[in-house]
């Protein structure tokens, strides 16, 4: 049997679920015309599915059953990573516009077509959504991947939900409900809003015809609806990415791209009639009063800067650091960067060491600008350094230059009143990672490495400020200038662990390490101060080796540094101990 169309589906839902008596009861419900509603429901009754008394016969009945949209699945699993600085605070589906939130808003318009049976795929502060099982009776796919796969992924957990159902983003608020409770075929709703993000261009009657290169297409909005067969289309498709994870690295809406076609018909909406809110200033723009826009980073930029709402611009998240989520932004045509501690970041770094460092520093002119720097959370603020590149590691003249810098700054003997102990730290992170280590010797490389204490002890010849995290990233080129920046690891220290922990950094080779130390010491480097810095390498390997295993813990993979980081502590703690004889 065909489906009907969605005029006579609305006759159907109407009389199914309201009190009619007359045509004129059709007219008020539906808003058609009387001379529509005649005609509908002579084709309706053509059809088998209305009786003289307008009733709906058993064939329709049966038809209404399993024709109605019957699911929805919603995808919340993300980041949301444009969304800093809000998303520290909460998932994009959970930010309120007028009060309400928008995933909360789109559950309710799916009830308000008789749509209750909702799955919420989560993943990013998943438990922040658990409410929504007892307030909707929604039910919640945990997608455990969010941090790594796109929300194809999403979906494929979810492909078994797929047929008679809308495929629905969590950040999307629609001023119309645009939901039904049937509809006549499967489609992919765009805006008509042109874009250069997409390649696609819906045609008269719902074709989707793919734009040339350099062409503006229809905004895509995330909003779909799958019938029966496309749902099982899509089922085969989502099965196929088992043997090819790669996929799962693309957004959903790859998926309507088979053979150069795009296999659904496409919908327009006017971008007057809905909101994809992406970013903070998306926020702003339709609910300037939204209670999410006055996080604790916003307003220390407000107060610092001596502005509101209205003067925070073009913010942006920055590449995620290892410890910290960090955001920029313009105010007055400056640049600014404001750094928001990451997940675990209050066990590993003392913040009021932090602040005593950048109170002795601050005078020197190649470091940051700090405007502001709590003590207690470690929120900083920093003007943006402009024309910026990190120290590229493999060009030996920017690398010269940065042992210069380093050469400089510990010729300055700034002291400060804490210390960074290096033996102390290593079983402070091991004690943090609370387990046996993945590395199945691991117990025998640390008996290596603290075997070299004494060694490395009795060879120290003064203790200045060290930077500690002297990574190659930390030291940026800016026109002629040189800057080192980000000093929450510093503490008094022999020097010759900021070699060590560069090289590291670095993942450097023995032959390039022998390179960084020469240019360090200008070729006055003894064969003992090597052996030394070694040693220092071996136990740092050893500490960020433990700190990589702790922040796994936490579900964050460092990829191939956290290997290279045991394999100095391994290799290295046997060649000082091969010098030494031991």
């Amino acid at each position: 049997m065909n489906k009907v169309n969605n005029d006579k589906f609305m006759i159907l839902n109407v009389i199914s679920s309201k009190t009619i008596n007359t045509q004129r009861d059709l007219v008020r419900e539906t808003g058609f015309s009387l001379g529509k509603i005649n005609k509908l429901l002579v084709e309706l009754k053509k059809d088998g599915f209305i009786e003289k008394d307008m009733n709906l016969t058993i064939k329709a009945k049966k038809y209404y059953e399993k024709e109605r949209t019957q699911r929805a699945i919603i995808l919340a699993a993300g980041y949301g990573m444009r969304m800093v600085p809000i998303n520290t605070e909460e998932p994009k589906g959970l930010l309120k516009i007028n009060k309400e939130p928008l995933i909360e808003r789109l559950i309710k318009q799916l009830h308000e077509v008789g749509i209750k049976e909702i799955y919420v795929v989560v993943g990013f502060m998943k438990e922040h959504y658990e409410y929504l099982i007892d307030r909707y009776s929604v039910k919640l796919i945990i997608n455990p991947r969010y941090e790594d796969y796109k929300n194809m992924y999403s979906l494929f957990l979810a492909k078994e939900y797929l047929l008679n159902s809308y495929i629905v983003p969590c950040d999307v608020w629609f001023k119309e409900n645009p939901f039904s409770s049937v509809e006549a075929d499967s489609y992919y709703l765009f805006s008509n809003e042109k874009v250069r993000n997409s390649k696609w261009k819906v045609q008269p009657r719902g074709r989707v015809k793919k734009v040339s290169s350099g062409t503006l297409g229809d905004r895509m909005v995330g909003l779909a609806f799958i019938d029966r067969e496309v749902g099982e289309t899509f089922k085969r498709l989502l099965n196929k990415a088992i043997k090819d994870s790669y996929i799962f690295h693309n957004f959903w809406e790859e998926i309507l791209e088979q053979n150069k076609k795009f296999i659904l018909k496409g919908k327009l909406i006017s971008s007057d009639d809905f909101k994809e809110i992406n970013s903070y200033e998306e926020l702003r723009d339709l609910d300037f009063n939204s209670s999410h826009l006055q996080s604790d980073s916003i307003k220390i930029i407000e107060n610092i800067l001596k502005t509101d709402l209205n003067g925070i611009n073009n913010i942006k998240v920055l590449k995620k650091g290892m410890t910290n989520r960090s955001f920029f932004f313009e105010h007055n045509n400056d640049k600014y960067i404001m750094r928001i501690p990451g997940k675990g970041t209050d066990e590993l770094i003392n913040r009021r060491d932090e602040f005593e460092t950048y109170e002795a520093i601050k005078d020197l002119e190649w470091t940051e600008n700090i405007l502001y720097l709590n003590p207690n959370n470690g929120y900083k603020l920093s003007k943006f350094i402009k024309n910026a590149k990190n120290c590229n590691p493999n060009d030996l003249q920017q690398v010269a230059k940065c042992m210069d810098l380093l050469r400089k700054f510990h010729s300055s003997n700034i002291k400060v009143n804490h210390c960074f102990n290096l033996y102390k730290q290593i079983n402070f992170y091991e004690d943090l990672r609370n387990g046996q280590s993945a590395y199945r010797d691991y117990n025998t490389v640390k008996k290596r490495v603290f075997k070299l204490r004494p060694f490395i002890e009795k060879n120290v010849k003064k203790k200045v400020l060290c930077h500690i995290d002297a990574n190659p990233d930390n030291f940026i080129f800016s026109k002629n200038h040189l800057y080192l920046i980000d000093w929450e690891y510093a503490g008094m220290q022999d020097p010759d662990i900021d070699i060590a922990m560069f090289a590291i950094y670095a993942m450097y080779d023995q032959q390039k390490i022998d390179k960084l130390i020469q240019l360090y010491y200008h070729n006055q480097c003894d064969s003992l101060t090597k052996q030394k810095i070694y040693a220092y390498i071996a136990a740092c390997g050893l500490l960020w080796s433990n700190w990589c295993e702790y922040k796994q813990s936490l579900g964050l993979d460092f990829g191939a540094y956290s290997i290279a980081q045991y394999r100095y502590a391994k290799e290295y703690s046997k060649k000082v101990l091969n010098y030494l004889g031991e």
